[in-house]
């Protein structure tokens, strides 16, 4: 139970700095949907990404060559989620015309996108829990 818990608090934690990453780019850096959603994914990405590692997959300090490798393998498990993700986002934005609608369809994709990933995540990119 504690694990469920401290999973969704990191996910609110990353869907929080991916939305605030896209209105920081919307407003600061350009109005460019495309830009703001790379950079939003980009951040909620690497944020979580330390968090779970840390927290709640309790991974061993690795050579920067081998936490590489676990990255990628975290990516590549976000591929599927961030494509759900980028569909509510996308799909809520274009029936409601509104950014609070997009961001709504944003935290509803990253959501059911984390329930998934952790499963993937378990099952193949950390393994291996450390005491």
């Amino acid at each position: 139970m504690k694990i469920a818990l401290l999973y969704s608090f990191f996910a609110v934690i990353a869907t929080a700095s991916n939305i605030l990453a896209q209105e920081f780019s919307v407003l600061v850096i350009s109005n460019s949907f495309a830009l703001a959603l790379a950079l939003g994914t980009g951040v909620g990405l690497v944020v979580k990404y330390l968090l779970d590692r840390r927290y709640i997959f309790a991974a061993a300090t690795k050579p920067v060559s081998q936490d590489s490798k676990q990255f990628i393998a975290y990516t590549l498990t976000g591929v599927l989620t961030t494509a759900l993700f980028w569909g509510m986002e996308i799909g809520f934005d274009a029936f409601f015309d509104s950014r609070i609608a997009r961001y709504m369809g944003a935290a509803l994709g990253l959501g059911l996108g984390y329930v998934i990933k952790y499963q993937l995540d378990k099952r193949f990119v950390f393994t291996k829990r450390e005491p």
